[in-house]
């Protein structure tokens, strides 16, 4: 980008290829000759971009300028001008922010795709993917509904408003979109007078709702002010006619008053020593309003109508001028804020100060540094304003922060894209926010399912569900929701509650508690029987597939909530205690049957194995059964190797004749390393299965110590792995994982060491 430009917009429209005759009213050739609100707009905009030094890339947006025209050429807006004015003055706010010549092309180019015959492909061939891509975004961003119930309850309605500007923020992955629709709603909103009434309220109501309130939270004081006081004007006719004729019979003389003050503060600080600049002005109208409300005063007693912003070079300028504004007029008392100690939310920072001034007119003064001012017009405009000049400033970046109603921005960023990248990966990467077919924004966590969000919508709804369609296309049940989708859900009468396996496939069908705990109610109502069958049937499977071989009443020792077994087995059946609670239960036992001192370190075993209280004895684990954490254990005393502790189950242990070398053993307090344990693997034989598996292993940081494979008549191969884990917790989680390969049919603990030896030979 250069730093200067070479040529005005009306000279760079010249030097293009030209279409014959003008489009939309423009005649570069012959500017004079254009539709008046045409050459208008084109004027304002060129004004605006020669008066910003870093957008020096005019042929840009000359070229822009032209498609635009071209791609309009025949529309009208309803006051009858062409439409071609609408992008023209959407371009000449981004310039006004201080964008960069991209972002300005995709202003005027922002309603073509959607509109017109150009495609994304022509713009991106001609401006870039960038432009293209702010295109795009402003273009699916245009299609989001916002449907409140006009007499609807204000605590919904607010409630769907602020999810919409989540959203908003949520979809795009260059916040140049957000930018953009932002200028094209406030010209949308200069221009509302064209409107019918109904409309002008309704496009009203979701400026104030929607787009001012977002226009805030980005710190865009300017466009958020002028936002408010446009909406505030159709949705309040009445109180905005009251407040401007207040304003107005103060009028005759504000200006004088203004120029009175900002001579004599001029005065003032320059005989200080201290460099200046001074503007005066009056308060926004809505602002008024609501502080009106806010404090339960008359318009007489609002004390900033009338304002004075002086901008100084430093922090401690700032106080030194606030100390001379308090020498010369008296403050008024409460009429103080220090927003430089104490920023607001956005990060706003600057001094406030209302005083008595000359003939006893109240004044607020606001004083600020450069950089404050930019940061409090342009908010991160002014931000991409300094990156984009070259001038970042560290001390720039640790200040600003990024919609701080939402979260605590953590790092500095380096460019617009990493800046919007932050506030996705740390606020939006937990929720996903879809469309009801009605409208209504539906918030789900991450990873959310159709069925999280049919019963979010309402229970029976959960129950009866079959199908979903997202966009109108077919998902299945346990596909992960994504920003901005319209779910649907097909239920049916026939169908007599949720499914099981629903619960049983961890989060993949069910992913908020919510509806995971409306199932479960569900099974819990069913008859008990079946409950208790399903229990039974699923708590022997999960401890044959660990090879942890216990009783079920052992099993319910681990559950002192439950007193007889059949209320533990039905809890299992309907969803009340699942198998990862069961698992982490028995890998947390045997541990305390004996006093453990818990000083004493096993240096000579992988594990603390304590025998008869004792932990520092010589111990090793037994090769044929491999027992780990969580497993009932028993010693053998050895010959020369210490105390040998075997899996109480161990068949070496159960056919033992000399039962008097056996010693009650226990886990210790801390398992001290990882614990070599063989899995049986049975799947459909393919390549690139073993690679799949590996690559799951290492992501769960899980080393292999040995593979064995053995392949079947029917296509089938069963692989015996050796893997190191830290318990049967552990175990069990990497079973489950293995679990989700493609084609793995069943994974299971393997204890039989005769197999692993007749395979090794």
């Amino acid at each position: 980008m250069t730093t200067a430009t070479q040529h005005s917009l009306w000279e760079e429209l010249a030097r293009l290829d030209l279409p014959d005759q003008p489009v939309s009213g423009l005649d570069a050739r012959n500017p004079d000759q254009s539709d008046p609100a045409v050459l208008a707009s084109l004027n304002r905009l060129a004004s605006a971009l020669e008066a910003d030094s870093l957008v020096g890339d005019i042929p840009r947006v000359a070229r822009a300028v032209l498609m635009a025209a071209a791609a309009h050429d025949g529309d009208l807006r309803k006051s009858g001008e062409p439409y071609f004015v609408h992008p023209v003055e959407v371009a000449t706010i981004l310039a006004h922010m201080h964008l960069d010549a991209e972002t300005i092309a995709g202003g005027l180019l922002h309603d073509v795709v959607e509109d017109t015959p150009v495609s994304s492909e022509e713009i991106a061939e001609v401006f870039g993917a960038r432009t293209a891509s702010l295109v795009e975004g402003v273009t699916k961003l245009s299609q989001l509904k916002w449907a409140p119930e006009p007499d609807g309850d204000v605590r919904e309605n607010d409630q769907q408003a602020e999810s919409l500007r989540k959203m908003f923020l949520a979809m795009v992955d260059d916040i140049g979109v957000v930018l953009i629709k932002l200028a094209d709603r406030l010209h949308n909103m200069r221009t509302l007078d064209a409107m019918p009434r109904n409309k002008q309220v309704r496009i009203a109501q979701q400026t104030m709702e929607i787009y001012a309130p977002l226009a805030n939270r980005l710190g865009i004081w300017q466009v958020k002010s002028e936002l408010e006081d446009l909406a505030f004007r159709y949705l309040q006719p009445e109180e905005y006619a009251r407040i401007s004729s207040e304003l107005e019979q103060r009028g005759d003389d504000s200006a004088d008053f203004i120029n009175k003050v900002v001579k004599e503060m001029d005065d003032l600080v320059s005989a200080a020593g201290i460099r200046a600049e001074m503007t005066g002005r009056k308060k926004h109208i809505y602002s008024i309003y609501r502080k009106m409300n806010r404090k339960k005063r008359a318009f007489d007693e609002i004390y900033d109508v009338i304002g004075i912003r002086i901008i100084v070079e430093t922090v401690q300028d700032c106080y030194s001028v606030l100390g001379i504004v308090h020498s010369r007029w008296h403050p008024v008392p409460g009429e103080i804020d220090d927003y430089i100690a104490t920023p607001k939310e956005s990060m706003y920072r600057s001094l406030h100060s209302a005083v008595i001034g000359p003939s006893a007119h109240p004044v607020e003064i606001q004083i600020r540094t450069r950089e404050m001012h930019q940061l409090a017009e342009y908010g991160i405009a002014a931000h991409w304003r300094y990156k984009e000049g070259g001038k970042s400033d560290q001390r720039l970046e640790a200040k600003i922060t990024w919609l701080r109603q939402l979260m605590d921005w953590r790092d500095e960023v380096a460019d617009a894209e990493e800046f919007v990248e932050s506030l996705k990966s740390d606020v939006f990467q937990d929720m996903v926010y879809v469309f009801t077919p009605a409208g209504d924004i539906i918030e789900l966590p991450n990873g959310a399912t159709p069925v999280d969000f049919a019963y979010r919508i309402h229970t029976q709804v959960g129950h009866h569900a079959v199908s979903a369609t997202v966009n109108g296309q077919m998902v299945p049940l346990y596909y992960k929701l994504q920003n901005g989708q319209v779910v649907k859900i097909r239920t049916s009468k026939t169908v007599s509650g949720p499914r099981r396996d629903w619960l049983q496939a961890g989060d993949e069908y069910v992913k908020t508690a919510s509806a995971r705990e409306k199932i479960r109610q569900w099974f819990r109502r069913q008859q008990r029987d079946e409950n208790i069958a399903q229990g039974k049937s699923q708590l022997e499977r999960e401890l044959k597939r660990l090879g942890v071989e216990r009783k079920l009443e052992d099993v319910l020792e681990l559950f002192p909530r439950y007193s007889k077994l059949d209320d533990f087995l039905a809890a299992i059946g309907y969803g009340g205690v699942s198998s990862q609670l069961i698992v982490s239960r028995l890998d947390q036992t045997p541990k305390d049957v004996f006093p453990v001192n818990a000083d004493i370190k096993s240096p000579s075993s992988p594990a603390r194995v304590e025998v008869l209280g004792v932990g520092n004895l010589l111990t090793t684990q037994a090769n044929c059964c491999r027992p780990v954490p969580g497993d009932p254990i028993v010693g053998y005393i050895s010959r020369g190797r210490g105390i040998i502790y075997h899996h109480r189950d161990c068949t070496n242990i159960v056919n033992m004749q000399d039962s008097d070398r056996l010693v009650p053993v226990s886990w210790g307090k801390e398992s001290l390393a990882t614990y070599p344990v063989p899995v049986r693997v049975s799947a459909l034989d393919r390549v690139g299965l073993l690679k799949d598996m590996s690559i799951l292993l290492a992501e769960e940081r899980v080393n292999i110590l040995s593979v064995l494979t053995q392949t079947h008549d029917d296509r089938t191969v069963t692989l015996l792995l050796t893997v190191e884990v830290e318990g049967v917790g552990h175990l069990s989680r990497v079973m489950h994982r293995l679990e989700s390969v493609r084609d793995v049919l069943d994974v299971q603990r393997d204890n039989s060491s005769t197999t692993r030896q007749a395979w090794a030979s």
